[in-house]
């Protein structure tokens, strides 16, 4: 069965081993922004020839191609998604390191005017923001 990262490197004409089918299937099937290791471990648990090195290659083989993106969020490791349908931003909990996605309307217009406050025309952005929980 073919994921949609799969679906989108066939697309794109690359030669998809057996290997980066397994690559693409464990980051379509992340929940998570997973990094390299953490990529190289759920991969090895499908197929223990996997090679640290393969996941390396492919990951930066698919983020040429435009089909995952990579992210810092500031704790020193690529941490990788797919590219998503739709467009979101992050906010990461400095302690945990908790990931978590959302998107709010009123920041998306506000950055379109203050881009066009300054003469600009927004192509396209990131938004990451950093926290501690509050407690409850």
């Amino acid at each position: 069965m073919s994921n949609r990262l799969e679906q989108l490197c066939a697309q794109k004409g690359m030669r998809m081993t057996e290997q980066r089918r397994i690559i693409a299937r464990v980051l379509s099937e992340a929940q998570d922004h997973p990094d390299a290791e953490e990529l190289y471990a759920r991969a090895r648990a499908l197929d223990p020839n996997m090679s640290l090195a393969t996941v390396y290659r492919t990951v930066r083989l698919f983020e040429d191609a435009g089909i995952i993106a990579r992210h810092d969020f500031g704790d020193g490791r690529a941490r990788f998604e797919e590219i998503p349908d739709t467009h979101h931003d992050h906010l990461i909990d400095i302690k945990t390191g908790e990931v978590m996605e959302f998107h709010d309307e009123d920041i998306e217009k506000l950055q379109v005017k203050i881009a066009r406050k300054l003469g600009y025309r927004l192509i396209d952005h990131r938004l990451e923001l950093y926290g501690v929980k509050l407690k409850s």
